[in-house]
């Protein structure tokens, strides 16, 4: 066996560790690319039976974007286990008392129900802000591609670049806004 296949066959059996964004990010289609990474779908060895799926870090969990009046009107279940323990909790509440819930609760249900969806979320590391550990960083080898292009703000923008932006039309002196 070369060097070459080695390093290959050690790059396809071996955990990796990959990085994803969730800044303006849809959580449930972000939640289906981060399952597939967790779950090893990407690799050629890929068996349902086999655990051969990879850690993922998650960061920025709290600038999530849910589509339309997805905040107020998606609602969370929990039971404690006890008689009249169901309780609802709507997204936004959920995302305030913890911005990493709505993403691990959307790729926990991305996996579908099998025996190894609760050992394979172990792999599954959230962050609310960009502060990783860094003993988990150091690790990290791959970023898994944002679905969706985060816009730049326009406080962010430097004057210089918003001054030389082609304008349509220049407005008179004397014309007003209103």
């Amino acid at each position: 066996m070369s060097s070459t296949q080695r390093v290959q066959q050690w790059a396809t059996l071996a955990r990796q560790w990959h990085i994803f964004d969730c800044t303006w990010q849809n959580p449930f289609e972000a939640a289906s690319l981060i399952r597939k990474h967790l779950m090893g779908l990407h690799k050629p060895i890929y068996h349902p039976l086999n655990d051969c799926g990879d850690h993922v870090v998650v960061i920025n969990t709290s600038e999530i974007a849910l589509p339309g009046d997805e905040w107020k009107k998606r609602a969370y279940f929990h039971h404690t286990g006890y008689a009249g323990g169901a309780s609802w909790t709507l997204a936004w509440e959920l995302h305030e008392k913890d911005p990493t819930m709505i993403m691990k609760k959307a790729v926990y249900r991305a996996m579908k129900g099998n025996l190894q969806r609760r050992h394979t979320m172990q792999r599954l590391h959230l962050f609310n802000n960009d502060e990783v550990p860094k003993d988990m960083l150091e690790n990290v080898t791959n970023q898994i591609r944002q679905p969706r292009r985060v816009p730049q703000r326009l406080d962010q923008i430097d004057e210089e670049t918003v001054r030389n932006f082609p304008k349509i039309m220049d407005y008179p002196k004397d014309y007003i806004l209103r």
